[in-house]
């Protein structure tokens, strides 16, 4: 199996190779679902940043960087499959609830460094998390993200630290215009209900309803508000 992709910066947190290992393992395990992440970690493609608590701003500003660098590798070089994994050291005990807040939390934090670094939202798709169109954005380029953790309630989601992993929403375009798609979700969906024994009720394609839903992997009902708020349109009026 090819080695993981090379860090995305010369300096590193004091686990990074542990926590690397722990992903990079995690993911190659035949059980695990989803066979883009296994067919990034195959071509080398799967980034990991280790970082040090999902409940803190430490490393906020580092994880910026990161997906800054890595939305600019990708339009120097566009190809399918890459991924970038956030994973921190703990804490392990959060629960399902308290892991989505701390996950919207650091979201929030990054989106806010976007707009202080100078950064446009990809206008490809919508800032407004309750938009069917809505993804995140930094350095220019829209994301999906999937949040793993040790208490996650679907074994797909259920992971050893807690990690979000962030996804480019034009590899999901490419797919689509390629026709592989609907072929790979399935896929996908297949293989979680074989681990879960269920289809996961929270997924849905760009466009039927807020992705927003799906990022903490915790099953919300149509209550459910996403705490995220894009502060760049406030910047845009205010000028």
């Amino acid at each position: 199996m090819p080695s993981p992709a090379t860090p995305l910066f010369p300096w590193t947190h004091a686990d990074q190779h542990s926590l690397e290992s722990a992903l990079t393992s995690h993911v190659a395990a035949r059980d695990f679902p989803c066979v883009g992440a296994k067919a990034a970690l195959g071509k080398g493609t799967l980034a990991v940043l280790a970082c040090d608590r999902v409940d803190s701003a430490w490393d906020d500003v580092r994880i910026h960087d990161a997906l800054m660098k890595f939305a600019a590798d990708y339009r120097a070089a566009p190809s399918l499959f890459r991924s970038l994994a956030v994973v921190f050291a703990g804490p392990d005990t959060l629960d399902e609830a308290a892991f989505e807040a701390a996950l919207w939390r650091r979201l929030q934090s990054l989106s806010d460094k976007d707009v202080w670094r100078g950064q446009s939202y990809d206008s490809r798709v919508s800032a407004d998390p309750d938009s069917p169109h809505f993804s995140l954005s930094f350095g220019g380029e829209a994301f999906f993200v999937v949040g793993l953790h040790p208490h996650a309630s679907r074994p797909a989601r259920r992971f050893a630290r807690p990690t979000m992993v962030f996804n480019l929403h034009d590899q999901f375009e490419t797919l689509r215009a390629d026709g592989r798609y609907e072929t790979m979700r399935e896929a996908i969906m297949v293989r979680d209900e074989a681990v879960a024994g269920s289809r996961n009720p929270m997924l849905a394609r760009h466009g039927e309803a807020s992705e927003a839903r799906q990022y903490s992997g915790r099953a919300v009902d149509g209550a459910w508000r996403c705490p995220f708020h894009y502060t760049g349109a406030e910047e845009r009026a205010d000028g």
